[in-house]
């Protein structure tokens, strides 16, 4: 990460990474599985490649924009050289659950189970990103009065530009392709997911509730989401199981009950297989609440 090229903030409480901004030139820091701490954004200027998260792989062209959650698993491999920035920031600095409100950036850049993980962001749209990161970088070697205040405040912008962005690239447009029956039972299944991950964990009982085959419904689901069923409502449980222990104190048990699971040991085995970190681990280096505990 040369070391003038890289502009970064320790959480003097903890020592934890609280914000960094650097520039990189090829593949190296994201050619294997990352798994961060911290909330990770990626502009890519120039190259192409595969970007491989959490369960499914895309492909990318230059200018595009990459959003990770902490412990959200990502990789990428080039195809032509890749070079852009990249802002690292943890929930201790900015949490993006507490700030929905200013930003309503969750679910649509980052935890949206429906939706690759990147936009695409056009050539007029560049400079304002890169001028938002040239001002963080300055602000990251001024430690003066309110310098967390006027960071937090670029990096609310850049991410309120990026999620009109998506937001736009998002509509229905995406579907209209595709015949008049697949569409209904794409946003019956949304909804079927989120009224139940809670208590139904099955894919079978998703394709009853649609009135399809199981086998039908798989179909769509992977044609369109890049995923099976089982990944989509595993990804489901697991973003809310962070929630709950990112924002709460609540014992992992009740979390494990009121996510459907009678056993806190199985519920401990799933979050480990799906996030790759045990939840006390996710709680000890991500959760909000130990800080006001």
């Amino acid at each position: 990460m040369g070391g003038n090229t890289s502009h970064t903030i320790v959480n003097p409480q903890n020592g934890n990474l609280a914000f960094r901004v650097f520039s990189f030139d090829g593949n190296s820091h994201f050619n294997h599985i990352q798994r961060l701490s911290y909330y990770s954004v990626i502009l890519i200027l120039k190259g192409a490649g595969q970007l491989k998260a959490d369960f499914s792989e895309w492909g990318f062209t230059d200018g595009s924009l990459m959003f990770f959650a902490p412990y959200q698993p990502f990789m990428i491999n080039e195809t032509e050289a890749i070079n852009g920035f990249v802002i690292n920031f943890h929930a201790d600095f900015f949490c993006i659950h507490k700030h929905q409100k200013e930003v309503a950036c969750n679910g649509v850049l980052f935890n949206n189970i429906y939706e690759p993980p990147f936009l695409s962001v056009n050539d007029d749209s560049i400079p304002a990103f890169l001028n938002l990161i040239n001002q963080m970088k300055t602000e990251t070697q001024n430690p003066a009065l309110a310098q967390y205040e006027i960071l937090i405040s670029y990096l609310k912008i850049f991410l309120i530009n990026a999620s009109r962005l998506k937001l736009n690239d998002m509509p229905e447009a995406a579907l209209t392709a595709i015949d008049a029956k697949e569409p209904f039972i794409l946003q019956g299944l949304k909804k079927a997911i989120e009224d139940n991950y809670s208590t139904t964990h099955a894919p079978a009982d998703y394709a009853g509730m649609l009135n399809i085959s199981p086998k039908a419904l798989a179909r769509i689901t992977k044609t369109h989401f890049n995923k099976t069923l089982t990944n989509l409502i595993s990804e489901r449980i697991i973003i809310e199981a962070k929630r709950e222990l990112y924002l709460t104190n609540k014992p992992i048990k009740a979390i494990a009950y009121e996510l459907g699971f009678d056993d806190e040991y199985y519920f401990s085995r799933f979050f480990k297989k799906n996030a790759d970190i045990s939840p006390q681990l996710y709680r000890d280096t991500v959760g909000f609440a130990r800080v006001s505990a």
